[in-house]
């Protein structure tokens, strides 16, 4: 069996060169994509803004610290904080980081800052990036306006260009690998020992959503999002996945 065997299904259209060997397929227009993004993504359930410690970090804080034991935190690399003063740098942190881009997660029903979800480890140059970096209050998981938020992100991503979305998380974080499975990511690797963190090891699960792709997630995500689709108490319908 050849070694390649394992993967020859995922791989890319591919091409031989003028010494017979196999290659990627040619992009003869690829100019890169286009970065950075908007300051502010509008959805009917939500709004992205781009991150701000001083307008945003108290209601993050309130918000993300409402579980008290701290479970919350368990999978990020950092948290939780102590008080609103190592929040706030903390957030001033991640503004300031290169190659990322982070936002705060505005409920549309109450105006207040619930979340923060970020891009991350950009290369406009591959068309390549990650959305990472994803904290939510309990109240906002699992609801419209979170997988509103990571629509709206994955649009604009695939809109300015780019060709492969990113999502890593934690390899025992079963929640986040039940999130990106259901927006339509590919698994494609285990990273073993990744990284450090929190004075553990990391393995680390890589899922992947291509520019080819998007096309049939974004109208089975629309297509969820409808307001038809909810009842008047809020609950769903038919499940994302009842959409393709």
């Amino acid at each position: 069996m050849s070694r390649t065997a394992s993967w020859s299904g995922l791989l890319q259209p591919w091409a031989r060169n003028e010494h017979g060997q196999r290659v990627g397929h040619a992009l003869a227009d690829w100019r890169g994509a286009d970065w950075p993004p908007p300051q502010r993504l509008e959805g009917r359930w939500c709004r992205l803004e781009a991150l701000d410690a001083e307008r945003h970090g108290p209601a993050l804080f309130s918000s993300l610290h409402r579980e008290t034991d701290g479970a919350g935190w368990t999978y990020l690399n950092q948290g939780p904080f102590p008080d609103q003063q190592d929040w706030a740098r903390a957030l001033a942190g991640f503004a300031a980081r290169a190659h990322a881009h982070y936002y705060a997660l505005v409920s549309a029903k109450t105006g207040l800052a619930c979340g923060i979800a970020s891009y991350l480890h950009v290369c406009a140059a591959d068309g390549v990036l990650e959305i990472g970096g994803v904290h939510l209050s309990p109240e906002v998981r699992r609801s419209r306006a979170a997988t509103e938020m990571f629509y709206l992100m994955l649009r604009q991503a695939f809109e300015q260009g780019f060709r492969r979305c990113e999502w890593r998380c934690d390899a025992h974080n079963e929640a986040s690998a039940r999130a990106a499975l259901r927006l339509g990511f590919t698994f494609e690797a285990l990273w073993r020992q990744r990284r450090v963190s929190k004075g553990r090891n990391r393995d680390a699960a890589c899922f992947s959503m291509l520019d080819h792709e998007w096309p049939a997630r974004r109208a089975a995500l629309e297509r969820w999002l409808a307001a038809d689709n909810f009842d008047e108490a809020g609950q769903q319908r038919r499940s994302l996945a009842e959409f393709g």
